[in-house]
Parts: C-alpha cells; sequence; structure tokens
C-alpha cells in the first residue's frame, strides 16, 4: 500500500515539473512542462473558463493542447507573427464593448415584452 502510493506520489511530481497561471479574466490558461514515458519534456497549454448558471453553481469548460519540443520554434514564431499583426493593426487597447469600464448589459423588461409582442401593423381595410 506505502509503495503504490510513493509510486503515484513520484508520478505526481514528474508531472508537475515547471507549471505557470495566467489568469485573465473569466479565464485562466496553464502552463506546464510535463515529462513523456521516455522522460522527454513537453508542454501543455489549458485553457479552463468559468461559466455561471443561474442558481449560482458554476462549472468549467477546459481546452489543451500539447507542445513538442520538434514544434517549439515553428510555433514561437507563427505565435510572434500573429502577436505582432494584431497589435501593429489594432494597437493594445482593448476596443471590445465588454471591456469598457461603463459596459452594462441593457435587459429591460420593456425591451423584451417588446421582442416578445413585434409584429407588422397591418391594416384590415388593405385585405
Amino acid at each position: 500500500m506505502i509503495e503504490r502510493i510513493m509510486r503515484e506520489n513520484d508520478m505526481l511530481e514528474k508531472e508537475e515539473i515547471f507549471s505557470k497561471v495566467l489568469r485573465a479574466g473569466r479565464r485562466t490558461y496553464f502552463f506546464d512542462v510535463r515529462a513523456t514515458k521516455a522522460d522527454d519534456y513537453y508542454i501543455t497549454i489549458t485553457e479552463s473558463k468559468k461559466f455561471t448558471e443561474e442558481d449560482g453553481s458554476f462549472h468549467f469548460k477546459k481546452h489543451k493542447i500539447y507542445l513538442y519540443k520538434e514544434d517549439f520554434s515553428a510555433f514561437a514564431e507563427i505565435l510572434e507573427e500573429m502577436t505582432s499583426y494584431v497589435l501593429n493593426h489594432k494597437g493594445e487597447e482593448v476596443i471590445s464593448e465588454r471591456h469598457q469600464k461603463d459596459f452594462k448589459k441593457e435587459y429591460s423588461s420593456d425591451k423584451a415584452e417588446t421582442q416578445r409582442t413585434s409584429f407588422t401593423d397591418i391594416d384590415f381595410d388593405d385585405i
């Protein structure tokens, strides 16, 4: 029993070789260095996004990519090219309305009611 627990701990330690976390609003990015069975290293990048239900409970959706050493240079080159393109064309300022400091969703009951009862005005003399 103790031997099995020690083996499991060794496996956990091996998986957690080096990690960094980036928290970005509802999203969290995990960058982890892991080892293959042959004890070579690779990187996993996990995006975890929090979703809150109406009852206050929440769940996370996760997406993971695996990046192996043979792809590091090409990946880094394309990532640099793409981020430079965005910054050169749109700058660093976030322009999404959701990121504006004074952004508020408009959910008025009048607006919702109007959307439910919206119809075309018909004059019965035209029929």
